[in-house]
């Protein structure tokens, strides 16, 4: 497809994902399905909207960089560097999957982080109990996490502050700035691999990054006025209908 024709709704995709991180999350149920429609394979349209939404996350961890303090009893190199490993591995998977395969996946992706994050109204108190778990288990589990980000990354953020809460660590004032630092340690990574084995359609990327960049600053100034609960409800929607699309798709 003409990168021309395509040029306003992958800047309309930018746009509309950098509000909805800003405001609420969600910003790759919009800029996957954009680039997908943009002619950009699957596997590579997926690195490509890590490194198109990776600036924002990035801005975020900056904002939150006085706030940041790790869960007692594990240290935040230890979170970082497992962070950085298992996003390293979830993007060389991701590098390695055929598109074939990429494909009959991702609708099963999308109904994942979907489910996550409609149940994520309140990101990182998921309902059940707590739990006290060792620095270990915690670190294992966010080698997993981070797997998972560097593979896909839907609504991971979200999945990190639930399993922290579960754990038994869910002040969202040590939550929010650690999820930003963590999540974007695992994007890091993902985004050097992806560029190195050139797994990211620039042209695309390129605009979609642009365009989120200024979506992102005019959404945190909309956050200021409209209650996210709104937006929220409105994204779990658009992305059960792009997972029902997904599937339909594959099928």
């Amino acid at each position: 497809m003409n990168l021309l024709s395509t040029t306003p709704w992958l800047l309309g995709a930018g746009l509309l994902a950098g509000a909805m991180n800003a405001v609420a999350g969600g910003g790759t149920f919009v800029t996957l399905p954009a680039l997908v429609l943009a002619g950009v394979p699957s596997v590579v349209a997926n690195a490509s909207s890590t490194v198109a939404l990776f600036p924002g996350g990035l801005a975020s961890t900056w904002a939150y960089r006085a706030d940041l303090s790790p869960p007692r009893g594990v240290s935040l190199r230890a979170l970082v560097a497992v962070s950085l490993a298992g996003g390293l591995v979830g993007a060389l998977l991701l590098v390695l999957t055929p598109r074939a395969a990429f494909d009959q996946l991702l609708p099963w992706l999308l109904l994942l982080a979907s489910g996550v994050f409609a149940l994520g109204a309140r990101p990182g108190l998921m309902p059940g109990p707590r739990v006290r778990a060792s620095p270990a288990v915690l670190l294992s589990l966010q080698f997993l996490l981070a797997i998972y980000g560097g593979y896909f990354g839907g609504a991971v953020g979200i999945m990190m502050m639930a399993v922290w809460s579960l754990l038994g660590r869910s002040d969202l004032k040590v939550l929010n700035p650690l999820k930003a630092l963590l999540v974007t340690a695992t994007n890091t990574i993902a985004v050097l691999c992806f560029a190195v084995l050139g797994a990211v359609s620039w042209p695309e990327t390129l605009l979609v990054l642009g365009a989120a960049v200024v979506g992102g600053y005019a959404g945190a100034r909309l956050a200021r006025r409209m209650d996210s609960r709104h937006l929220r409800l409105g994204v779990t929607g658009l992305s059960l209908l792009l997972t029902v699309a997904y599937f339909v798709r594959a099928g």
